[in-house]
């Protein structure tokens, strides 16, 4: 990740789990621990194997997780939390909490038409 200034502490936070990916694979191994690539991709519903691979790489880079490989036949890798990413997760709960209070109206507001 670049070296930059950020305007406010919402926009640090985002440069690094911004978008849908990074902060579904955070709130996964938040949830259940160290996982292998297999298992987190099941756990993160709709992720193609490419995106998932760069938002795992993107979040070690960040410090954010940590991959471990346990130098084995067949290849056993897992993905872990550091107390920086856990940090971090603790941070979505009131957002998760907040999503699922309101998911029904969420939902009709995603299924209405787009307004130009």
């Amino acid at each position: 990740m670049s070296e930059r200034g950020f305007y406010s502490g919402l926009d640090a936070a985002l440069s690094i789990v911004g978008g849908r990916w990074k902060s579904l694979v955070l709130w996964q191994l938040a949830a259940h621990g160290p996982q292998r690539f297999g298992q987190l991709r099941r756990l993160v519903d709709g992720v193609t194997e490419k995106v998932l691979i760069g938002a795992l790489k993107d979040l070690e880079s960040a410090d954010i997780l940590v991959r471990k490989d346990f130098q084995e036949l067949p290849p056993h890798v897992e993905y872990s939390l550091t107390p920086f990413g856990s940090s971090l997760a603790e941070t979505l709960r009131p957002l998760c909490e907040w999503g699922y209070a309101n998911m029904d109206r969420i939902g009709e507001l995603a299924s209405q038409p787009v307004r130009s």
